[in-house]
């Protein structure tokens, strides 16, 4: 599903115009972006909690000149899913 889709299929379950919907979730995502660049967590009760991660300083590889390279210490944004939306998931079987 993309963000296309997404605001299509949330108009139609609330009856809001799509335009509106859209805008309440380019609102959400810049207020989730903004908080996880402040350091705060987003938890939504039932569904997860989105917070940023601090990766340390690596080593990877460069594979065109085939030498070690390091990496510095980073900051990522990571969602952790919670009871709630394990269990759906985890309920539901992929069809074949």
């Amino acid at each position: 599903m993309n963000k296309t889709e997404l605001v299509e299929e949330i108009a139609e379950k609330t009856r809001l115009p799509a335009a509106e919907v859209a805008q309440v979730v380019d609102a959400f995502m810049e207020v989730v972006t903004r908080s996880l660049v402040r350091g705060d967590r987003v938890v939504l009760s039932g569904f997860g909690t989105f917070h940023r991660q601090a990766r340390a300083r690596r080593t990877a590889r460069n594979i065109w000149a085939d030498r070690p390279m390091r990496l510095p210490p980073t900051n990522v944004p990571a969602f952790r899913p919670g009871k709630p939306l394990k269990d759906a998931v985890a309920r539901r079987r992929r069809r074949r």
